[in-house]
């Protein structure tokens, strides 16, 4: 070949691969254009182009979960994507019923004991009892192989009509109950008694679906014992529906007085006012509200306190105030899109801001000396702010304490006790014999030496000098607990050494 041909190959070749590099860019630079003018489209194209040419099979639902959640965390801390199982538990645990057998229990140890099986329930039709230890479920052993507590609880429930075999031990008596799984009410009024002659005490946990119905049948029953004056525990109370944080603030408001407004980019403003007609107007309020005070909870805080109608006392809640629309899929997931923000009458954001360390704002409470100092309290960032603080008291813990927590002994001690006195404390129900039956059974004496024997914890005279008053009254309420009161008994007996109740009856 002549060397002017060679050239003329060569300058071929150049100019070939030049044209073709050349389109590549220009075709590269439409695909930019496209994308940057159809961002939405930017996902799907991806997700085609794994489909169609990732070295191996695709398993498409695990990616297309994995990129909605990635989308939603984008966004907010709250907006969420729920998978079948975790959108039917939540739905369910605020839903105000499951299904199931209708026990609760605890873990103190290695091996599940029921404290309270709830009446009218499936467990409570066929003679389980407080004190009983499960066993196993159907075949499956649960005691002693640390299983976990919410392991238990899935194999326990299951649809209305089907059976399920609990094995329980009582006493040295080994008992299968075959039982067959229905409805069982979940409750947010935790308990409701009178501190006083006219004060009483409401402890709500969350707002579900039933919790106005409970709330007015407990505070109406608290109204016929005399009660002039209301104090709500709303510390550590999550929220949940709106309507029954409306509800409840309907209940203590005049007419038109604002409840609560929304706004977002897409939601003009919406107002919910009181109608005049609530039944508790007459009732004096206080609420305890602490950190995890939040969302509806919130609502009903803020709505009170802006109204000029409760005092609040404690510390700064969350600051959860972002409406959460439902969109749930086909295939039984669905996600919670935040789509406005809640603000109190006077026009205070409840939502904290959005920080890259969001997750962690609690603990920078704890480092900024906020749970001890009002003076610490930054107001701008959101939450509901108390009236009255109450700091967190530190000096009733020392490492006996510490370390009886660690190995649940007083949990451990009171199911203990009430293998050797079952029918004794089934029998009480009334507040004034729990008294009497708790100073008269040495309970200071024999738990100590319960942590002596069985946990090898002995504490120094220093520290139960320290420690006495608060682990006893602890004590004295998981005991109480097994008595018909139930949880009215363990937070009756708890408020003796709560600081935050303590201020709250000052205050009045």
């Amino acid at each position: 070949m002549k060397k002017s041909s060679i050239v003329v190959l060569l300058l071929g070749v150049i100019i070939g691969l030049s044209v073709a590099l050349l389109m590549h860019q220009i075709s590269g630079n439409q695909r930019r254009l496209r994308v940057q003018y159809n961002d939405w489209r930017k996902l799907n194209l991806v997700l085609q182009t794994i489909d169609e040419n990732y070295v191996d099979s695709v398993d498409r639902k695990k990616v297309t979960d994995a990129a909605i959640e990635a989308v939603l965390a984008a966004l907010d801390p709250h907006s969420v994507y729920l998978p079948p199982q975790q959108l039917e538990e939540s739905e369910e645990d605020l839903s105000g019923n499951f299904s199931g057998i209708g026990i609760q229990f605890n873990v103190p140890n290695d091996t599940a004991v029921v404290i309270e099986v709830i009446p009218g329930g499936p467990a409570q039709k066929l003679g389980m009892q407080p004190g009983d230890r499960l066993l196993k479920v159907d075949t499956t052993t649960i005691a002693g192989v640390n299983f976990k507590q919410d392991s238990m609880v899935r194999r326990m429930k299951g649809p209305s009509g089907t059976k399920v075999t609990v094995t329980v031990k009582r006493g040295e008596e080994i008992i299968p109950f075959e039982i067959t799984r229905g409805k069982i009410p979940t409750h947010s009024v935790d308990a409701a008694f009178m501190v006083s002659d006219t004060i009483g005490f409401l402890r709500l946990s969350k707002f579900s679906m039933t919790t106005a119905k409970e709330f007015a049948e407990a505070a109406l029953k608290l109204k016929d014992e005399g009660m002039k004056h209301l104090i709500v525990d709303l510390r550590d109370n999550s929220g949940g529906f709106l309507n029954q944080a409306l509800l409840l603030s309907n209940m203590f408001l005049d007419k038109g007085k604002l409840i609560v407004y929304m706004e977002g980019v897409h939601r003009d403003r919406d107002e919910y006012r009181a109608d005049g007609k609530g039944i508790l107007r007459d009732i004096g309020l206080t609420l305890l509200v602490s950190d995890g005070t939040a969302s509806s909870s919130e609502i009903f805080a803020g709505a009170m306190q802006d109204n000029g109608r409760a005092t609040l006392v404690g510390r700064r809640t969350f600051g959860k105030g972002l409406v959460q629309e439902p969109v749930n899929f086909t295939d039984g997931s669905g996600i919670r899109l935040t789509v406005a923000r809640y603000y109190t009458p006077s026009g205070r954001c409840i939502q904290k801001p959005y920080t890259d360390d969001y997750v962690y704002d609690i603990y920078h409470r704890y480092e900024s000396g906020e749970m001890v100092s009002v003076d610490s309290m930054n107001v701008a960032n959101g939450g509901i702010v108390p009236d009255v603080f109450v700091p967190i008291d530190t000096t009733k813990v020392e490492s006996f304490y510490i370390n009886c927590s660690k190995k649940a002994t007083p949990m451990r001690f009171a199911s203990h006790f009430f293998d050797s006195h079952r029918s004794e404390l089934q029998a009480i129900d009334n507040y004034d014999s729990l008294l009497k039956y708790l100073d008269s059974n040495l309970l200071e004496v024999r738990f100590l030496g319960f942590a002596r024997n069985r946990d090898e914890l002995v504490p120094t005279a220093s520290e139960w000098e320290v420690e006495r008053t608060y682990m006893m009254t602890q004590v004295r309420a998981l005991v109480g607990r097994y008595s018909q009161l139930g949880d009215n008994a363990f937070y009756h007996l708890y408020l003796q050494t709560d600081e935050v109740f303590k201020a709250a009856m000052e205050a009045l």
